[in-house]
């Protein structure tokens, strides 16, 4: 089964209970099966993929796993009213992942055959995200997709291409490309293969790192300026508005539909698999979703590589997790 869908009982195990208040807990709608998700009028989908494969895969440090029910946890209490929104949204569930997730943390990294095995867990991981994430794209609803590491992109990005029978372009917020050699897949190189078997188009990175992005990367993409563009961080930092920056990546991409993706890494301080102590603030992750979320062409938004064993503070990444969601749900 690649989808876990969820009871009532299960998210009242996340909402607390408060005299006088209404929770969004109480009040978003719930699927239950896929006929119930046809049938909802709701516009967003809200769907979890608890695992950290893709990152083990790339080297990286684990605890995506674990972003999926904090997210849930905090977004269950906030308050249900007419800015939220609870009525606008249908939560799916999970991604079933339990599989190759106790795979990953059994396997050996000494194996000379690690890279092999733990990146066929990631493709197994790709075939249910693409499958569950296209069949909610079918149902005419756009999905909101939390946790996991970035190798679900390339998921995402084949699930929006299958579904809607054309490539797709996608932007990113991201300090790294993501697009890494075509080895064993893992969380680096999702949007390298979604452009080589032909499900993206062109791509967008905003805010990309120069420290962080090989010559081999830089020489790969820049022979690709027609589908491929981006910008830096540092430019943002001598001084080009992030306005502007929202502008060129929006100026680029989404005139076709297009998928939005945000790496937690992007947020500086934020607990994620690669925190960084210089980045975006959450203000800004903030705004660059309710920019691009609410344009017409957007087809998904996935928020990833979140990582609450890392975070700075108790729950810094689920409160921030939560208020990225709402903001793009509470859109009409």
């Amino acid at each position: 089964m690649s989808l876990q869908f969820y009871t009532i009982e299960d998210l009242k195990k996340h909402t607390l209970k408060r005299k006088g208040e209404e929770k969004f807990g109480d009040s978003v709608g719930l699927a239950n099966s896929w006929q119930g998700l046809e049938k909802s009028t709701a516009k967003y989908a809200l769907l979890g993929i608890p695992e950290d494969v893709g990152i083990r895969a790339n080297m990286g440090r684990a605890g995506a796993a674990k972003a999926w029910n904090s997210c849930l946890s905090a977004l269950c209490n906030i308050q249900s009213n007419s800015y939220t929104n609870p009525s606008n949204t249908i939560i799916v569930g999970e991604v079933d992942c339990k599989d190759q997730q106790e795979s990953a943390c059994k396997l050996d990294i000494n194996d000379p055959d690690y890279l092999t095995k733990i990146g066929n867990l990631v493709s197994q991981i790709d075939t249910k995200v693409s499958k569950v994430v296209a069949k909610i794209i079918s149902a005419k609803k756009i999905p909101v997709i939390v946790g996991g590491g970035h190798n679900n992109s390339y998921g995402n990005i084949k699930a929006a291409a299958t579904a809607l029978k054309a490539p797709i372009h996608c932007i990113n917020l991201d300090p790294h490309t993501d697009f890494r050699a075509l080895e064993h897949r893992h969380s680096g190189n999702g949007f390298r293969y979604a452009m080589q078997e032909g499900y993206l188009e062109k791509y967008y990175i905003l805010g990309l790192h120069k420290n962080y992005t090989s010559g081999e990367i830089f020489d790969t993409i820049n022979t690709l300026k027609e589908k491929i563009n981006y910008s830096f961080f540092e430019d943002y930092i001598t001084g080009t508005p992030f306005k502007q920056m929202l502008e060129e990546a929006k100026n680029f991409c989404t005139d076709k539909p297009f998928g939005l993706e945000l790496d937690m890494d992007a947020i500086q301080q934020m607990g994620s698999s690669a925190i960084s102590p210089s980045g975006f603030s959450l203000v800004q992750a903030r705004a660059y979703l309710c920019y691009f979320s609410k344009l017409k062409n957007c087809k998904y938004i996935h928020i990833c590589e979140g990582a609450p064993p890392h975070e700075i503070h108790y729950n810094q990444v689920a409160k921030a997790l939560s208020y990225l969601v709402s903001d793009v749900i509470s859109n009409p």
